[in-house]
């Protein structure tokens, strides 16, 4: 369990592993990962492009300024848990439409990242991606990694019918799409809230946490299962011999 106070700081090393999780983790299977603030550092702040550029679709949707978009667009946010599903839900917008534009971002401030690589490469069996984002974003972010090769597949947002994490159906989908043994499985995630469905159907979960308020686990939250501030120090200091 993990709560707010108990956070661990951003720049701290690997938390150790309790020894029953450490043999979950080692005897993996399937690994799933997030893309976005997970495997590449949330400093990076590609999803600053993303967001602004969320508030120039809507700016031009509905003809309003910049801080009426805005609004608009936390609205849709908060109560839709994602911007475009506040769209779609509320006035029928093409998501694809949508996700071209959004995603029509920089990512040369992704660098690569040997130690990511190396800590990837010896994790037993394979390894995805489950991203709120598309398949296109994911392939251009995983290519300045560097990391493209190491992944069987990338289950998106149009993969989950446009339905965002935390919502539970999707993490189902992804589990029968790929033949995934949930108790053999391990999610990694930087939004603390979007491990818990992963938990609820067997997986041990990895959070990787950032600054961001909606990143945060609540208050009594038992969902976490490890803590790593540096993922390639965490999972590159896993016993799995």
């Amino acid at each position: 369990m993990i709560s707010p106070s108990s956070q661990p700081l951003a720049d701290a090393g690997p938390t150790p592993a309790p020894p029953l999780r450490e043999a979950a983790l080692a005897r993996a299977e399937t690994w799933i990962f997030d893309l976005d603030n997970t495997l590449y550092p949330a400093q990076c702040n590609l999803f600053a492009q993303i967001d602004q550029r969320m508030g120039h679709f809507i700016a031009e949707l509905f003809g309003v300024d910049a801080v009426e978009a805005k609004q608009r667009q936390k609205g849709f946010f908060q109560t839709h848990g994602t911007t475009l599903r506040g769209l779609m839900v509320e006035h029928g917008v093409d998501p694809q439409a949508f996700l071209d534009f959004v995603h029509d971002i920089d990512v040369s401030v992704v660098a690569p990242l040997p130690q990511l690589t190396e800590a990837l490469d010896r994790l037993p069996g394979r390894k995805l991606i489950y991203t709120n984002g598309t398949v296109a974003h994911a392939d251009r972010v995983l290519a300045r990694l560097g990391i493209a090769d190491r992944f069987e597949g990338v289950f998106d947002i149009v993969a989950s019918a446009y339905l965002p994490k935390p919502q539970e159906p999707p993490y189902r989908q992804l589990v029968e799409r790929f033949g995934i043994a949930p108790q053999r499985s391990v999610m990694v995630e930087d939004m603390a809230r979007n491990l818990k469905p992963a938990a609820g159907l067997g997986m041990t979960t990895i959070w990787v946490p950032t600054a961001s308020a909606w990143a945060q686990p609540d208050p009594g939250d038992d969902h976490i299962h490890h803590v790593a501030p540096d993922l390639a120090a965490f999972l590159a200091a896993l016993p799995l011999d």
